[in-house]
């Protein structure tokens, strides 16, 4: 347990690696879907179709993941992870027929959703270690790395470089960090004997699940719909489409790097209550007031109050006292998950049935409900 203490900076540094090459995969692989939709001749449904076979994968992976591991540990399934999800990323490139690339989207959410279990798993225990919060900032390296992704994706459409060279650059760049880190990951996860593999979440990790469902359908909403309610509702030009998008990426980022600190001096339960009503505040803004000013005024706001909600959520599951950590989390991400699937056509259904901004309005409702949930965890920060 000592040798474990003086090891935890870098346990730390080595999950950090990880939770990078995450970002980095799946990010690098959103910034091409354009190229592959015009590979295939695929129109706006054909595409929505096809790319629906990934979170399929990873919905189906939910019940599996957490079970694989705590059965075989979180080490062993996220080296496992890391190699496996870049190679299905450069098998997205070499795909050349459509029944390849809806298997391989498929095996791609999968795997993403086994890293992720992993990742966490690794990250809470390393957090025991240190005593304090610090799972925000593994999350902060995850948004990292999806600006890095998404930077090289740019540069090698610049430069016309073929989609399955970089992803293979990509792959080859995420397998030296593996090689590099995988030595240095925590060990053992801490699992208490009484828990048993299977078991009824209970409450608490069910609101928990419910907090994590009221930010994901507001990040969901904002990836998904952030350029498009600038180009309808705030009507700014084309060039400018993408401005609420970076503001609200960017404070997402920077909000995960200072989350730790805040939650260490005000606690976890106040900084999930604030975050409620830093997002509901940021979408009222934009929808009451639509210029491009107050607008990305707004999407900065909600970027800073979601950052940190998800990295906490998981990191107090993976206290649970009912469930393994593995277990624990990926209940939590489950229940999360639907969230940021059902935002975006929930946002769509109702934008047809009355404006973008109503629907954006029932968003806001629901993200404060983070707030009101909050209220009711009983946590010893």
């Amino acid at each position: 347990m000592r040798k474990m203490k003086d090891n935890k900076r870098n346990f730390r540094i080595a999950a950090s690696a990880f939770f990078f090459i995450a970002g980095l995969t799946y990010s690098s692989w959103a910034c091409r879907i354009h190229e592959l939709k015009a590979h295939f001749s695929l129109n706006n449904a054909e595409l929505g179709s096809i790319l629906f076979s990934l979170p399929v994968g990873l919905m189906i992976s939910l019940p599996v993941s957490g079970w694989m591991v705590t059965r075989y540990g979180s080490r062993k399934m996220l080296v496992i992870a890391a190699v496996l999800f870049p190679f299905i990323l450069c098998c997205i490139g070499f795909s050349s027929h459509i029944w390849q690339l809806i298997i391989v989207l498929f095996l791609f959410g999968f795997l993403n959703n086994v890293f992720e279990i992993a990742m966490n798993t690794q990250a809470v225990g390393i957090e025991a270690l240190y005593k304090r919060s610090i799972m925000a900032s593994f999350h902060g390296l995850w948004s990292l790395a999806g600006f890095t992704g998404v930077a090289l994706g740019t540069l090698a459409i610049a430069l016309n470089c073929p989609v399955w060279l970089h992803f293979f650059f990509i792959a080859f760049l995420c397998w030296i960090l593996v090689f590099i880190f995988s030595k240095f990951l925590l060990p053992a996860d801490a699992i208490h004997e009484t828990q048993p593999l299977f078991a009824k979440p209970d409450k608490t990790i069910l609101k928990l699940g419910l907090i994590a469902f009221a930010s994901l359908i507001t990040e969901g909403t904002l990836f998904d719909w952030s350029g498009v309610y600038f180009q309808k509702v705030v009507a700014v030009q084309a060039s400018l489409t993408t401005v609420g998008y970076i503001a609200f990426m960017g404070t997402m980022a920077g909000g995960r790097f200072t989350a730790d600190r805040l939650v260490t001096r005000f606690g976890m339960k106040r900084v999930l209550q604030c975050s409620g009503i830093i997002s509901t505040t940021g979408l009222l803004l934009s929808i009451i007031f639509p210029n491009i000013y107050i607008a990305t005024l707004g999407f900065l706001l909600v970027g800073i109050g979601v950052s940190s909600v998800v990295p906490l959520v998981l990191a107090l599951a993976g206290k649970s006292k009912t469930l393994p950590p593995g277990v624990a989390i990926a209940a939590v991400s489950t229940v999360g998950f639907l969230g940021f699937l059902i935002g975006p056509p929930l946002i769509g259904f109702i934008a047809q049935l009355t404006s973008l901004r109503w629907s954006f309005a029932l968003i806001a409702l629901l993200g404060f409900s983070t707030t009101l949930l909050a209220s009711g965890i009983q946590h010893k920060d």
